[in-house]
């Protein structure tokens, strides 16, 4: 499984090209894509976002939260913030989520470049 992260997903969503792209429609081709739960939110959160695409959305697989999630959640932030580090909520969540399933993520987001020098995550 490869979890998709908000920046990639959308930029496939509207169409937009590059190799996080290409990486999406190949994992959601080979049914190997998995989203987090904080992206099915992020996502959903699109007032104007058209139903069928919310079908389609609503069958992507969905990582599970663990026991402790939120605990190692907050860890991770503060972690990343006392290196003088950016670390919003939202990529601490879905990067927190990844590093407990073991899954790599797409993204064409370099926030996340902090978790993977912090806490071994795995970027494509």
């Amino acid at each position: 499984m490869i979890c998709i992260d908000t920046s990639s997903l959308i930029a496939f969503l509207e169409g937009e090209s590059g190799p996080d792209v290409d990486l999406v429609a190949q994992v959601l081709r080979n049914y190997t894509g998995i989203l987090a739960p904080v992206t099915v939110s992020e996502v959903l959160s699109d007032p104007k976002i058209p139903s069928d695409l919310v079908e389609i959305l609503m069958e992507i697989p969905v990582l599970p939260l663990t026991d402790g999630y939120w605990a190692r959640s907050g860890r991770l932030r503060a972690l990343a913030r006392r290196h003088g580090r950016k670390a919003n909520l939202p990529d601490t969540l879905i990067a927190q989520c990844c590093l407990d399933n073991d899954v790599p993520l797409i993204t064409r987001d370099g926030d996340f470049e902090v978790f993977s020098r912090m806490a071994a995550l795995v970027i494509l």
